[in-house]
């Protein structure tokens, strides 16, 4: 902890800790400065970073006038910002927030308050809504069923697993891998928390339009395969036995279905006329029995690793003194 106390009017208990507010940019000229200068009223003892991500716009310039601390990305994509923040910046507390002014400011003290008061490691913004131009029906199905199955796969977790506002802890922070480079870093967030066992919360914050003229940098299709390829990266990572489990499963099912005529002619007659069909239902049930001899031995690897990962974890203080 540092010595110098941190004043917030209403929030004495968040004196003495140190509290970054992240802000990965990339062409945010018309919302930055008013993000940085939004937080900076509610928060105005926090260290506010911009870091800017290949930005072609008066960004830079907007969050400097503002007062941030801004720093540059050349990596692009929202994880190698946010990969490059974690690494540099030394907190007890971290608030991330899109430089986009769609997230409610005054939410922040009350996900910092609950981070610390309950001793979480990560509070998820969950967005709320009554505005059509906020939040697109087409996003929230795509959030809901990639949500479900993040819960499905890794167990229940944050409500809306594409949330950009959140709170971390410095062990959440500096135990935490980063290994996407895109808008899928906000899925890994709560697999990394839920595969650690991490206590974790939601809290509702209204959810607004962008403001005339600013564009959202979202490929609707095009991030939707890269988030279900990311979970399906992190089930083979994570959860390796389920994930070739399922695998085997399914050749388990294909060479009984095809080998249950040819065996059942075998018992009758004594002979095999399909013999390709024999060929292949053997071949599908050998590969299932590797399919869970590979489960098995990666399941071992995975159990070490989070071991090691849930050592890391420990290894730093929680928020709470």
């Amino acid at each position: 902890m540092q010595n110098n106390p941190t004043k917030f009017s209403n929030f004495d208990f968040l004196c003495g800790y140190n509290i970054a507010v992240l802000i990965p940019c990339y062409n945010e000229e018309i919302t930055i400065g008013r993000v940085v200068r939004d937080f900076r009223d509610c928060l105005p003892e926090a260290n506010i970073y911009v870091y800017d991500n290949n930005s072609t716009d008066r960004t830079i310039e907007f969050a400097q006038n503002a007062g941030a601390i801004v720093h540059s990305e050349p990596m692009q994509g929202k994880g190698c910002v946010i990969r490059r923040m974690f690494a540099d910046i030394e907190a007890d507390i971290y608030l991330l927030v899109d430089g986009d002014a769609t997230y409610e400011v005054q939410a922040a003290t009350k996900m910092l308050g609950m981070a610390v008061t309950q001793n979480l490691d990560m509070v998820t913004g969950l967005r709320v809504t009554d505005r059509q131009n906020a939040y697109r029906s087409g996003h929230v199905l795509g959030n809901k069923a990639f949500t479900s199955l993040v819960q499905y796969m890794f167990g229940r977790g944050s409500k809306d697993i594409f949330s950009g506002y959140r709170v971390f802890s410095r062990r959440f922070v500096k135990s935490f891998p980063a290994l996407s480079s895109g808008f899928e870093i906000e899925t890994e967030f709560t697999v990394h928390a839920l595969t650690l066992l991490m206590p974790i919360d939601d809290v509702e914050t209204v959810y607004v339009e962008r403001p005339e003229g600013s564009w959202s940098k979202l490929n609707t299709y095009q991030d939707g395969f890269r988030i279900l390829r990311v979970i399906i990266t992190l089930l083979r990572r994570e959860r390796p036995l389920l994930f070739f489990g399922v695998i085997g499963a399914c050749f388990l099912v294909s060479g009984m279905g095809l080998g249950f005529p040819v065996v059942a002619e075998f018992m009758k007659t004594g002979l095999v006329p399909r013999l390709p069909t024999a060929v292949l239902a053997t071949g599908f049930i050998t590969l299932a029995a590797l399919s869970f001899c590979c489960g098995q031995i990666v399941d071992g690897i995975a159990t070490a690793r989070l071991e090691m990962r849930r050592l890391s974890y420990l290894s730093y203080m929680p928020p709470r003194r």
